[in-house]
């Protein structure tokens, strides 16, 4: 195995740390404080960028046991309200109301807010990328012993310019994923008056922690708190709440029409029903199940996912690495091949460590989670094309510069092996096995990401034990590399061939940076890695004498990182050719019942730039002629996702499913409304199969073929 230098190393380490990191740049207006309570605007980005809708806020930081309300407050308080007419360049402002908590007091029930809350807002500016100065007069109630109603003034203005994300966009969409959806795993089962209580059922896609129920209905009437009956796999519930009539009111709650919102902590439905006696009470749609794993059974997947990821695409770059590493033990004695293996396992093993307490600290904020999600941030992308690049070079002899002494002092094995740079080969691979999906990959991520920090530790570390089983299998029996011939002049051809190998791969990432920040960005880091390689070569020549390589690789890597740090671009359009025999309309969720009910049947295709995997996909099975003719045929609709920015409802589309990852398709129709989810790796039998299965309005395309 090559030497690497100090400063590859803390690349490769530093890339590693950078996944799914996001830039620190502010975009908050001013407090407006008092004793109690204090509010500010903020936003998801700092600038207005090309947008037809901008991401913003309305942060409330409330005093220790002081409390404001929800849209409807219950038995006392009044909502918060803002007016919004002072604003620039505004069109439309919607208001979000995440899950509230009840709060139970002398008797009254009332729902609102304690400590932190951010009310998202989707704003709609008159004139896409111009400047938007968002004003907005609030009012709103703050309540502990007693209560005391604040007016506050709040602005925030937001420039002309390139979108780059603020560092409030993760507290803006953590409570954003805490406004009820159909998302939340949760579904209505009944809603029926019996007497005098009002007996609601519901069901869970995932194991219920604190279920309630709120109830909007008319002026007069209102709920006590419910009992609650808990099945014992904790996917659903009975809550009977007690009917209080009011003395406002003459109109009978039978018949009447009510917004029930249920909810389980942070997450939430609403359903809007009309309440109707026991005989009447009419059933929903139960909810789509999530997979039904224990933690065993998803420890094996794990272990299993991780091992076919050897065999996957997206690791086929790092094979260079491998097999090199391989070779360059021919003839050795077998104790420093077998601590070799250890090593690297023991990289790929931290490595995974590392994305798993990303993903529990993501997890905190209420970050949509995904396997893979580092590729859709640039600053990682161009650390990663950087640290290839470097590898590249060295494997094309452009330098050769030994570990630190204190690392090679304690880790050299001789002969060019060291166990740091073993180490850091199996993080490397690691970060390179990302962005790809194996099968029953998907369905372990997607247990351990709906579950706590110590499930996502557990599940993670199978992971890596399966991608780290080839290095322990040679650890076990290290004859298997002892038996190779030993390194020789053929390996310099080896590893020129091999670091070509490399190269592409900095071609891919660079193409994957070009759909995020445009093509000319992408074009001037890889003139700035060019420039690299380019001085390394001239070094190794003899051409530019003792060139400092550290310092002048430091410099091209970090004006690269600057450059993907600054850089913006436009939306990024469709990943799918435009050679097509159908046109591919973006992926609206809410969009494809409608479809179904019309007796359409809804192909699905969420991929991004960076899933090598997806590429395979299409490539192989839906650019092909048959499967082109199928999506093409009458009553089809062909749906598409492209994931390969960050979008929080792609990501929360994924989750409906219990998915995480990509590739990802599915497919709806008149007989498979709630969509049947495909496997990772398709064919184009499973394809036609999940078409025809959907509804019968596909069985004329299918029968042409």
């Amino acid at each position: 195995m090559p030497r690497f230098s100090s400063c590859l190393m803390r690349l490769a380490v530093a890339a590693l740390l950078v996944c799914g990191a996001a830039p620190a740049w502010a975009a908050a207006g001013d407090w407006a404080a008092n004793e109690e309570a204090r509010t500010r605007l903020i936003a998801a980005s700092g600038a207005v960028g090309a947008a037809q809708q901008l991401s913003a806020g309305l942060e409330f930081e409330l005093s220790d046991g002081w409390k404001t309300y929800w849209r409807s407050p219950g038995d006392a308080g009044f909502p918060v309200s803002a007016d919004w007419s002072a604003s620039e360049n505004v069109a439309a402002v919607e208001f979000g109301w995440p899950v509230p908590h009840r709060f139970s007091l002398f008797g009254l029930e009332t729902f609102g807010y304690a400590e932190r809350v951010v009310f998202p807002l989707s704003v709609t500016p008159e004139v896409p990328g111009a400047p938007v100065r968002l004003a907005a007069s609030v009012d709103y109630l703050v309540c502990a012993e007693v209560c005391i109603p604040h007016s506050a003034e709040v602005d925030l203005t937001l420039p002309a310019g390139p979108q780059t994300p603020a560092r409030e966009a993760f507290l803006i969409e953590r409570f954003r994923s805490q406004l009820p959806s159909e998302s939340s795993g949760l579904a209505l089962e009944s809603a029926v008056l019996a007497g005098d209580r009002l007996e609601v059922r519901l069901a869970s896609a995932l194991p219920l922690s604190d279920p309630d129920v709120l109830v909007e209905a008319p002026r007069g009437w209102s709920f006590g708190p419910p009992d609650k009956t808990i099945a014992e796999d904790g996917r659903s519930a009975l809550l009977s709440l007690p009917v209080i009539e009011g003395k406002r009111t003459d109109a009978p709650l039978v018949g009447t029409p009510v917004t029930l919102t249920l909810t389980d902590v942070n997450r939430g439905l609403e359903r809007a029903v009309t309440l109707a006696p026991p005989a009447a009470g009419a059933l929903e749609t139960a909810p789509r199940a999530l997979p039904q794993t224990g933690l065993l059974a998803a420890l094996g997947l794990a272990v299993l996912g991780g091992l076919i990821l050897n065999l996957m695409p997206c690791v086929l770059p790092v094979l260079s690495i491998k097999l090199l590493s391989a070779v360059g033990h021919g003839g050795r004695a077998r104790g420093p091949v077998r601590l070799s293996f250890l090593a690297s396992a023991a990289g790929i093993l931290f490595s995974f460590l590392v994305l798993a307490g990303g993903a529990i600290a993501l997890q905190a904020t209420g970050v949509a989670l995904g396997w893979g999600i580092q590729f859709q941030q640039p600053v990682f992308l161009a650390a990663m094309a950087a640290v290839v690049t470097l590898f590249a070079c060295n494997l094309f002899g452009f330098f050769e510069i030994p570990l630190p002494g204190w690392l090679s002092g304690a880790a050299r094995l001789g002969d060019d092996h060291s166990l740091g740079g073993h180490f850091v080969t199996g993080a490397f691979a690691t970060l390179l096995a990302t962005p790809c999906s194996a099968p029953f990959l998907g369905t372990a991520v997607g247990f351990a990401l709906s579950r706590g920090p110590l499930e996502i530790l557990a599940i993670f570390a199978a992971l890596g034990v399966g991608l780290a089983l080839p290095y322990l299998l040679i650890a076990a029996a290290p004859g298997l590399a002892t038996a190779l011939p030993r390194p020789g002049p053929w390996m310099v051809t080896l590893r020129r061939i091999l670091g070509l190998a490399l190269v592409g791969t900095a071609v891919w990432l660079l193409s994957v940076l070009a759909v995020q920040l445009g093509l000319t960005a992408a074009l001037l880091l890889g003139g700035l890695l060019a420039a690299l390689g380019a001085l390394f070569y001239a070094r190794h020549r003899g051409w530019l004498g003792a060139l400092p390589t550290r310092a002048g690789a430091g410099v091209v890597v970090a004006a690269g990182l600057a450059l993907a740090a600054v850089g913006g671009g436009g939306p990024t359009g469709q990943v799918r050719s435009a050679d097509a025999a159908y046109d591919w309309v973006p992926l609206d969720e809410a969009a494809i019942a409608g479809h179904v009910a019309a007796g359409r049947v809804v192909f699905v295709d969420v991929t991004a730039e960076w899933c090598i995997t997806c590429q395979v996909n299409k490539t192989l099975v839906l650019d092909t002629r048959t499967i082109q003719a199928a999506l093409g045929g009458e009553g089809i609709v062909t749906m598409q996702g492209d994931w390969t920015r960050p979008d929080p409802a792609i990501a929360d589309y994924l989750a409906s499913f219990g998915r995480y990852g990509i590739p990802f398709n599915a497919v709806y129709g008149p007989k498979a409304p709630q969509g049947i989810a495909l496997p990772e790796l398709l064919s184009e039998s499973l394809v036609l199969e999940a078409l025809a299965a959907a509804g019968p309005e596909a069985s004329p395309a299918l029968a042409a073929e």
